[in-house]
């Protein structure tokens, strides 16, 4: 095969691969700290290298094995931070067929075995250069057993042997063996960076491509250089001349960033049917679904961030048209409304991913956010609410309580009138046997039953008695046909309603008795009785609705919705308690956790 063929293209991301710490971007920190190191002569036994893809882990594992095995072009030279590159060393590392620097790969070699190849040779000193370097890529992909079998070779390696790890799943690598190494953190690349070194690669080519057009692949690339300068190279493929960033739009599958913030700003008006047109324009354009949904979600965070930190909006990736309409959307639109554009588009985005279509699940989204945009906050609405007119007031609406409804109205009120009145001093001792049989009783037993009955001094301690043993019939018949005409401890009269059972004044009777271990008196009588405890509860809900349809607020919240019901009144007395019973327990001040008694 002839040199013009092995001379074939090779692509732009292998081409101008850095050979030197010089030649790294966006690492001055561990560039500075292995310069200390080498000029030091304090190189680490480990290194572990760490980033998300293409930031130059293995390629600055290349770098420090070139360093430290670089014998200069004499011959003659010491580890260094700035290897030769025409050394023997150097050259056969870079061609990365050097038998003294071996590079694994976990993903495929993730075994005992292998590692044990590694242990086993590690005792030999090196063929040709100065040190042995064992480069192993993904190392996180290494099992359980195979880092335990490397936690001793790599503590006390030899002094002739070298380890430098890469991965991009940090935390999957055991505290053990990051303990044994020394590591390096490679951050993602700066947009500002990654634009100059694109443009100095791009002229390098005599390949002309627009700085808009740098800028969109910069943020498509997310901080990896390997992922930039292949989508450059892509991109001078591409364009077949001149780059320009609609080019580059279209081959990465964007949608118009102008027409996307156009979109944006229907959505923000509540223009439901230009956002729809535009959507539908951009999609018959190419712009596919999803990608202009992320795209609105870049945008909301952009402005969002914009509104926090006003000199976010001097992103390099962004232009000076972009930046000026971004500037003006994060002055006038409210925090609360970008948080819920936010939001409804993470859920618009998982949906448009499980949706049979795309574009009508996109559609729909657009819909809902329109929708959504022009809401009001709570905070607006009730300034609105209380500036609104005040709605006449019923003719009977102050005095409705003291006519017909008086006896309901009141009884709220007077809900004590389920509270027995005091009982005849002559009837103290009355139990529910009757008179013929509490005379037949002995002083003892007499005082046994007042002991029990003293349990139930109302009528409503025996509603709770009925509650706790969770007799659910019983208490509903209870609750909504007993009308209490008298109460006193063994004793109930009571007036049924025309719904009641025929056996309840029996049934209640047994059932008590079954429970306190005494015997009730359960009579029925046909007048004298008190509203039962269902109709006062209805009552009090009725007089409560009443109240809460006179306050001010609730009327001009009425008044703006007119089809809006009250579903539930929760009084403040019940606030109060719920309050109380979920509020810590106060704490004595001079209680000590550590003070044994």
């Amino acid at each position: 095969m002839s040199d013009e063929t092995d001379s074939g293209y090779q692509v732009l991301a292998r081409k101008y691969r850095p050979a030197t710490f010089a030649d790294l971007i966006g690492q001055d920190a561990m560039v500075r700290t292995l310069r200390n190191a080498f000029a030091a002569d304090r190189i680490a036994q480990a290194f572990i290298l760490t980033g998300i893809r293409g930031t130059g882990k293995t390629t600055t594992a290349r770098i420090i094995s070139k360093g430290m095995n670089c014998i200069g072009p004499d011959g003659q030279g010491g580890p260094t931070t700035e290897p030769c590159g025409v050394c023997e060393h150097c050259v056969a590392i870079a061609e990365g067929r050097h038998v003294d620097v071996m590079e694994m790969d976990a993903a495929s070699r993730t075994g005992v075995g292998d590692i044990r190849e590694i242990i086993d040779s590690v005792h030999y000193r090196a063929a040709s250069a100065r040190y042995k370097i064992y480069i192993i890529d993904e190392v996180h992909m290494l099992s359980t057993s195979t880092f335990n079998a490397l936690l001793k070779t790599l503590e006390e390696p030899p002094a002739h042997v070298k380890f430098i790890f890469a991965t991009t799943e940090i935390r999957k690598v055991p505290v053990t063996v990051l303990s044994r190494c020394q590591r390096f953190d490679l951050r993602r690349i700066e947009p500002e960076v990654m634009i100059a070194h694109l443009s100095a690669i791009a002229r390098r080519e005599q390949a002309a491509i627009a700085e808009d057009a740098l800028a969109l692949i910069t943020r498509a690339a997310e901080g990896s250089v390997r992922d930039a300068m292949s989508l450059m190279d892509q991109a001078i493929s591409h364009g077949a001349g001149e780059t320009t960033a609609e080019q580059v739009r279209a081959m990465l599958g964007l949608a118009d960033r102008g027409r996307v913030l156009d979109l944006f700003d229907l959505i923000m008006q509540g223009d439901a049917a230009g956002a729809l047109q535009e959507l539908s324009s951009q999609y018959a354009d190419g712009a596919d679904p999803v990608a202009v949904l992320r795209d609105l979600a870049e945008i909301t965070h952009w402005v969002s961030v914009i509104k926090i930190t006003p000199e976010a909006a001097n992103d390099p990736t962004v232009g000076p048209d972009e930046r000026a309409r971004g500037q003006g959307m994060a002055e006038r639109l409210p925090m609360r409304a970008m948080t819920r554009m936010w939001q409804m588009l993470l859920k618009a985005l998982e949906e448009v991913a499980a949706a049979p279509n795309a574009m009508m699940a996109a559609e729909m989204a657009v819909i809902r956010l329109t929708h959504v945009s022009t809401l009001p906050s709570p905070e607006e609405l009730i300034a609105t609410l209380r500036k609104a007119p005040q709605p006449a007031p019923d003719g009977g609406g102050g005095s409705g309580g003291s006519s017909g409804d008086g006896a309901q109205a009141s009884a709220p009120r007077g809900a004590e009138t389920l509270r027995p009145q005091a009982a005849p001093q002559g009837q103290t001792g009355v139990s529910a046997q009757g008179a013929t049989g509490a005379q037949g009783q002995t002083a003892a037993l007499a005082q046994a039953s007042d002991t029990a009955l003293a349990h139930y001094p109302t009528f409503e301690r025996v509603v709770d008695l009925i509650r706790a043993n969770r007799d659910v019939k019983l208490l509903v018949e209870v609750e909504t046909t007993l009308r209490l005409a008298r109460y006193s401890p063994g004793r109930i009269e009571f007036q049924p309603t025309p719904a009641a059972p025929r056996d309840l004044a029996p049934r209640l009777a047994q059932r008590l008795q079954a429970w306190t271990g005494v015997r009730w008196a359960v009579t029925l009588v046909t007048e004298g009785g008190a509203p039962t405890i269902a109709e006062l509860r209805d009552a009090e809900r009725a007089q409560m609705e009443r109240d809460a349809r006179e306050h001010p607020l609730v009327q001009a919240v009425l008044l703006a919705f007119p089809k809006s019901t009250i579903t539930a009144i929760t009084p403040a007395r019940q606030i109060e308690a719920e309050a109380a019973l979920q509020a810590l327990p106060e704490v004595d001040e001079e209680w000590d956790p550590f003070e044994t008694d």
